[in-house]
C-alpha cells in the first residue's frame, strides 16, 4: 500500500477520531500475477488474539486484509499491530454482529444508497458468508489471499471495492465497505472496545481521548492542548480497566 493511503487514513483519524469511515480507499493498481516484488507481512509477527468469532481460515484472510487497508510504516502501526482484528472479532461476535437492533423482517430488495443497509444478513452472517466464498475461490486456485504478494492483495481488494461480484449472496462492494469502515473504527476507537492498542492511533494524531476535566485549561485561549491520551477505562495512573460487560481484550 502506498504512502498516500496511509496519509489518507491519518487524515480520517484527525477529522473523526472515533473512527467513522469514508466510503472507500483507493487501492494500488493491479500487479502482474507473477510479480512478487514485495512480500506480504507475516501476521505471525504480531501476537494473535484469542478469536471467538473468526475461525482459523477467516482469521488468516482478515489479518492480511486489514493490514493492507492500514499498513504499518514509520508514521504509526498497521491495523494488525493496533489490534483491529481483535476489535472486529469482538464486535462481530457480540450483540451488534448478531443484528440485535437491525430490522430483520424484509422485504429484501435492492435499495437506494440513502436507504442504508438492505441485506437479510446480520453483520456476523455477512462476514462468515463473504469470507467463506473468498477463501473457497482462492482454494480452487491452489492458494490463499494471505499467500499473495502485497500488490496482488491490493489488486484483489480493489476488485472487491469496485466490482460487482457475488460472494454467495453478499455483494462484494457491500462486504468491502463494511470491512473498511470497521477497520478504521477499530484503529481509532477507544481501546476499551478491543482495538487501538496502547492508544497508538490517538498518539499518532494527537488526540487526547476521553479526557473529561479541562478545569485548568479552560481560560487558556489559543494554546494547543497536549497531553497523553486517556481511554474511557483509564485510571489516574493510565492503566486501562476493561469493563467486563464490554467483550474486549487489550
Amino acid at each position: 500500500m502506498d504512502q498516500s493511503r496511509r496519509e489518507f487514513v491519518k487524515t480520517v483519524g484527525v477529522l473523526v477520531p472515533v473512527g467513522l469511515a469514508p466510503s472507500a480507499v483507493t487501492a494500488a493498481e493491479p500487479a502482474q500475477p507473477a510479480a512478487r516484488t514485495q512480500a506480504a507481512p507475516a501476521p505471525s509477527a504480531v501476537e494473535r488474539p484469542l478469536y471467538v468469532f473468526f475461525n482459523a481460515a477467516e482469521a488468516d484472510f482478515i489479518e492480511a486484509a486489514v493490514e493492507r487497508l492500514i499498513p504499518a510504516d514509520e508514521t504509526g502501526p498497521g491495523a494488525l499491530q493496533a489490534g483491529v482484528t481483535n476489535y472486529l472479532d469482538k464486535q462481530l461476535g457480540g450483540a451488534w454482529g448478531a443484528g440485535e437492533r437491525l430490522y430483520r423482517s424484509g422485504p429484501w430488495q435492492p435499495g437506494a444508497p440513502t436507504q442504508g443497509y438492505q441485506l437479510p444478513f446480520t453483520p456476523a452472517e455477512l462476514f462468515h458468508v463473504a469470507i467463506r466464498a473468498i477463501n473457497t475461490s482462492f482454494e480452487k486456485q491452489g492458494t490463499t489471499f494471505s499467500a499473495l504478494s502485497v500488490e496482488q492483495q491490493d489488486a484483489y481488494l480493489k476488485s472487491l471495492e469496485s466490482g460487482s461480484d457475488d460472494l454467495d449472496g453478499v455483494p462484494a462492494k457491500e462486504f468491502f465497505s463494511m470491512l473498511l469502515k470497521m477497520t478504521v473504527e477499530g484503529y481509532f476507537a477507544d481501546p476499551v472496545y478491543g482495538g487501538n492498542k496502547d492508544m497508538a492511533a490517538w498518539k499518532m494524531i494527537g488526540f487526547p481521548g476521553a479526557y473529561a476535566d479541562y478545569y485548568t485549561a479552560i481560560d487558556r485561549h489559543g494554546i494547543k492542548f497536549e497531553r497523553e491520551p486517556m481511554s474511557l477505562a483509564s485510571d489516574a495512573r493510565g492503566h486501562i480497566h476493561v469493563n467486563p460487560n464490554i467483550p474486549a481484550s487489550i
